[in-house]
């Protein structure tokens, strides 16, 4: 029976049974998420419906799978685009209106061309007018200022900021590892 690719993915959990990451969600793909387990790599902590076959045996697919060896957070963020489009929350850090990530550009608030440097301490999220009015002019020389300083963020930061943004696909079993700090329904 053929499965497609983008179909019965698994939430990919730490030793600690927390998401790798957010924003992306991490997800495998039912393929390696068998090759997983047959390797002995990961637990399965909860199962589709889904049987897949083989011609000596047969599986359900794993929705949910934590590994057996604890992956420690790096100490510090990589410094990327996305990263300081989800450490400003997708929001123009001078007008304060939330774009998709296709739509923003990162601004030097100090520009380069005045030996602004990019790094964390002087980047922020624009929107590409906001950008352009700014140009090559320092904060004061545009009447333009951001909201809030640039900061770097700590990987916790970002993990939480990636939380106030899903996927568009979230399976049900996904729902206790993903929102453990949530305000639960009363039944």
């Amino acid at each position: 029976m053929s499965i497609a690719a983008d179909k019965f993915p698994a939430l990919v959990l730490n030793a600690d049974f927390r998401p790798l990451s957010y924003l992306p969600l991490s997800v495998w793909p039912w393929q390696d998420t068998v090759k997983a387990v047959f390797l002995d790599r990961v637990n399965v902590v909860s199962e589709y419906e889904r049987i897949v076959r083989s011609p000596r045996q047969e599986i359900r697919l794993p929705s949910v799978i934590s590994l057996k060896q604890y992956i420690p957070m790096t100490r510090r963020p990589a410094f990327t685009r996305f990263n300081v489009f989800l450490r400003d929350c997708f929001t123009c850090r001078y007008c304060g209106r939330s774009h998709a990530a296709e739509d923003l550009t990162f601004d030097h608030v100090v520009p380069r061309s005045r030996g602004g440097r990019t790094e964390w301490l002087n980047v922020v999220a624009a929107c590409g007018s906001c950008n352009l009015r700014k140009g090559h002019r320092l904060p004061q020389e545009a009447g333009v200022f951001p909201l809030r300083r640039p900061h770097e963020p700590s990987n916790f930061e970002l993990q939480q900021n990636g939380r106030a943004f899903p996927p568009n696909y979230l399976h049900s079993s996904w729902r206790d590892f993903l929102y453990w700090d949530a305000v639960l329904d009363p039944e």
